[in-house]
């Protein structure tokens, strides 16, 4: 966290959160969601400006009810998740890279029912932007062989093998899990309140 917005915090210490404005994007792109855009329900504006993205993304954080946001000096806004907390994009040189900019070694992936790929380090929780889905899928094996999509579309219907994640000189699990589950089981709030 900046230390200006730590100073701020210490010198407004109750300030009222915010809820509803910003959002996270399935794609990693921060959204601005102004009274019409929360109103019709609308994804809002994607912020360009790479000072404002960086500075959302050092001062991201989640709260003891799974809440995620950012702080704003001595304001909370709290982030509207369309997917997971992160979402991950593939590097060339890192393997995976969150859209705050940190590498990302994945310890667990699962593929949802969509075919959505979902990465896990610690706290970290990603889904992959889905630009870069057949990439990832280009690395799955099921039963130590090359994963065809018609094989992993029939390994979404009945699990039968095991699938993995080539992710470096490591083979990852994966496992099948339901969308609407993620939130649950991995201690997130989607859209705080």
């Amino acid at each position: 966290m900046d230390d200006i917005v730590k100073q701020a915090m210490a010198k407004w210490p109750n300030v009222p959160h915010c809820f509803g404005w910003l959002a996270l994007d399935a794609r990693g792109n921060w959204r601005m969601r102004d009274e019409a855009a929360q109103r019709a329900g609308a994804p809002g504006d994607k912020l360009a400006n790479a000072a404002l993205v960086g500075f959302i993304n050092r001062n991201y954080a989640h709260d003891e009810e799974g809440r995620w946001y950012f702080q704003n000096g001595p304001q909370r806004v709290y982030v509207n998740l369309e997917a997971t907390p992160f979402i991950a994009r593939t590097d060339p040189t890192q393997g995976f890279l969150l859209q705050t900019g940190e590498a990302l070694l994945p310890q667990a992936a699962y593929l949802t029912g969509a075919g959505a790929l979902v990465l896990q380090a610690g706290e970290a929780l990603a889904q992959l932007d889905d630009r870069d889905l057949e990439q990832a899928l280009a690395r799955m094996e099921l039963d130590g062989r090359p994963a065809s999509p018609e094989a992993l579309m029939a390994w979404l219907e009945n699990g039968a093998g095991t699938l993995a994640l080539r992710v470096d000189e490591r083979r990852l699990p994966v496992e099948r899990i339901a969308a609407d589950s993620l939130p649950r089981r991995f201690g997130y709030v989607q859209n705080p309140a």
